[in-house]
């Protein structure tokens, strides 16, 4: 595997739908629409995997000073603060055939390592239950259930503070 990390662009927008849909259930997937919106209002904060060339995965969020995900965050870039003290991650995709190589992790410690660099005070996300040791292994701790319902799931905030 010949894997680069890099910031997404608008011309990834067919990809990336395809990798969402082939994520996340219908529910909880995210539209063109949104992705394309997020790719605009949050570049930065927004990595693609690649594998000669062809997108196996990435990682998006906003930027807000929240130290939880609210489910209108998935829904309006106005939530996006580029000045905010934490970078959210509203999804963490990786095709099934490029699962369990350490393609995610690698996204991970990319946007880990970028807010850190821009002095955010650490990352907020939310996971299902069966995905907290997998965050824990980054530093994150779970705050117990969140309040979000996005999709109809039941979600567990994770924090990791630098």
């Amino acid at each position: 595997m010949n894997i680069v990390i890099r910031q997404a662009a608008e011309g990834d927008l067919d990809a990336l739908t395809q990798v969402e849909a082939t994520c996340f259930p219908e529910a909880e997937a995210a539209t063109r629409d949104s992705l394309s919106q997020r790719v605009r209002a949050f570049p930065e904060s927004f990595f693609v995997a690649e594998d000669d060339g062809r997108i196996i995965g990435f990682i998006n969020g906003c930027v807000t000073d929240d130290r939880t995900i609210c489910d209108e965050m998935f829904e309006s870039t106005t939530y996006h603060n580029p000045a905010g003290a934490y970078q959210s991650i509203f999804g963490l995709d990786v095709v099934p055939d490029y699962q369990h190589r350490g393609i995610a992790g690698q996204l991970m410690r990319r946007l880990i390592e970028d807010a850190r660099q821009r002095g955010r005070k650490g990352l907020i996300l939310t996971c299902k239950d069966r995905l907290i040791g997998f965050y824990e292994q980054f530093g994150y701790r779970s705050l117990g259930v969140s309040a979000s319902v996005h999709g109809g799931a039941v979600w567990y905030d994770m924090l990791l503070e630098f």
